[in-house]
């Protein structure tokens, strides 16, 4: 997997001509406080030339300076009450991009330090914009031989930062690669595969479902939702199932499901007038928490251990797909009629989490979490963002809040919403003749409280709904629905973000301790 590769700087005279650096990016709220006196007078009698230096991204002839390219790339609105720390991330992305298409291979990232609580991950923050802004698809990397832009990106004024920004991006590209790579090159088996490759030497437990008489035993939903798919060898589903023990002590235990629709034609319910285009991101969650596993380990944070179960499969249409009004047993025994086999995604979601579920029960501190592209409800709702729904034992735990400070410092923000007793009244089957109802016959998107009371099926048709406050062993669990923050840019052809990886991996490893 190509990737950026981060190397911390902490000499000042790695700016200058020499240093092995060639060229400077200094991403800053003001051209006069940049850090250097060298950059500082450069800036300004370049802005007695150019106004557009200090407003915009520019590149300077800066003789004497690393590879004579200075590039300053202004953070906008810094003192605004509503911007984040995503400023300083636009403003790396542009200064990074003026660097490659300058010719640059190995630029000395400056980020001017800010003492705004908001903004304490800048570097951090800046330092993964910049792999956002270079990956490239797998298909064309692959056709092309496309190598990466850069041998090296130096963090000035970084102490062993690189090592934990190279194991997030690294996450972060596998992550990106599996979401954003098409349906053929990346189907079921394939991403498994990938999986499998990239997770080698890595210390991790794997294992991969690909029998169907033990999907269909285990894994009903996930299987009625395929099961068009068998018919074809190359399109048929798999369960990927990772597990990542970390040193010590177990203090915390947490359990992921994540969804891995590698394409959703809506199955009998079928997208129509062009609704399908776009659908090969339906993985992003999958994605993301692969990504995630990826990074766990390679860093082996201590004391605790992270189990994570991907649902891979395709809602292919054919003379075996499954149909509106059947009526389908889960694994954990709940008997659920199809509402709508264009909400397919909760399926998949409902029977891993029942697995992860009996795990848990025998875990210490336990926490579930589903990560998936659900509904077009949340991208009405929220736009880019992502939405968590918990359950009432995370509430109390503070699970969504404390992922959502994390998320606003760490440039991915979280909105958060409320399961209500409404949600629940949208799952009952009125003809009684099934447990639950797993949805209803319009889109999500049209649909009121559309990405809240999902949440409820998967409590409900997991068996979680007996683990509440008052239960014997109580269990936190949060739903994360990510459709409109796992991409970025085109609405159908964006490029994926790995979100919400790096906010997953600060919450295990700085709010559980």
């Amino acid at each position: 997997m190509a990737q950026v590769n981060f190397v911390d700087v902490l000499d000042d005279n790695a700016i200058f001509e020499g240093s092995g650096w060639d060229a400077l990016v200094v991403v800053t709220t003001d051209i006069s406080k940049s850090g250097f006196d060298e950059v500082t007078l450069l800036a300004e009698h370049g802005a007695k030339v150019d106004k557009r230096v200090g407003l915009s991204p520019t590149l300077l002839f800066a003789p004497g300076l690393a590879g004579g390219r200075l590039i300053i790339s202004p953070v906008k609105n810094s003192q605004d009450d509503f911007e984040d720390v995503r400023i300083f991330a636009d403003a790396a992305r542009s200064g990074i991009k003026l660097a490659k298409d300058a010719g640059a291979i190995r630029p000395l990232l400056v980020v001017a330090i800010n003492r705004e609580e908001r903004y304490q991950f800048s570097t951090q923050v800046a330092a993964l914009a910049c792999g956002q802004e270079l990956w490239r698809a797998l298909e064309r990397r692959e056709a092309s031989g496309d190598t990466p832009a850069f041998e090296a990106i130096g963090l000035f004024n970084s102490t062993q930062a690189s090592q934990s920004l190279n194991a997030i991006e690294a996450g972060r590209n596998l992550a990106r690669d599996l979401c954003g790579t098409e349906p053929e090159r990346m189907s079921a088996p394939a991403f498994a595969d990938y999986c499998v490759a990239a997770y080698q030497d890595s210390g991790l437990t794997m294992c991969v479902v690909e029998d169907r008489d033990v999907l269909e035993r285990d894994y009903p939903l996930l299987s009625a939702v395929g099961r068009s798919s068998f018919a074809v060898s190359r399109h048929q589903p798999r369960v990927v199932k990772l597990e990542y023990v970390g040193e010590g002590e177990i203090e915390h235990t947490y359990f992921y499901a994540g969804k891995g629709v590698i394409y959703d034609t809506g199955g009998a319910d079928i997208k129509v007038a062009g609704g399908m285009a776009g659908m090969s991101r339906d993985k992003g969650g999958a994605a993301a928490v692969a990504g995630l596993m990826k990074t766990l380990s390679m860093l082996k944070p201590k004391g605790i251990r992270v189990v994570a179960e991907l649902g891979l499969v395709r809602n292919s249409i054919g003379s075996e797909a499954f149909v509106t009004d059947e009526i389908i047993t889960s694994h954990a025994g709940v008997r659920v009629r199809i509402g709508n086999t264009d909400a397919e995604g909760r399926l998949v979601l409902a029977d891993l989490l029942s697995h992860l579920r009996i795990k848990a029960e025998k875990s210490v501190k336990p926490e579930l979490f589903s990560v998936a592209t659900l509904t077009g409800h949340v991208v009405r709702c929220f736009g880019g963002y992502t939405a968590t729904v918990e359950n009432a034992v995370a509430k109390q735990a503070g699970v969504a809040a404390n992922m959502a400070h994390l998320g606003q410092v760490w440039g991915e923000p979280i909105e958060q919403s409320v399961l209500r007793r409404e949600d629940f009244a949208k799952i009952v089957d009125p003809s009684g003749a099934a447990d639950i109802l797993s949805s209803n016959n319009g889109p999500s998107s049209v649909t009121a409280r559309g990405h809240q009371y999902p949440a409820a099926f998967l409590l409900e048709a997991s068996g979680l709904s007996a683990h509440g406050l008052h239960s014997n062993k109580p269990m936190a669990f949060t739903h994360v629905d990510i459709a409109g923050s796992a991409t970025e840019g085109h609405p159908l052809y964006g490029s994926p973000t790995a979100t919400p990886l790096v906010g997953l991996y600060k919450y295990m490893t700085l709010i559980s301790k």
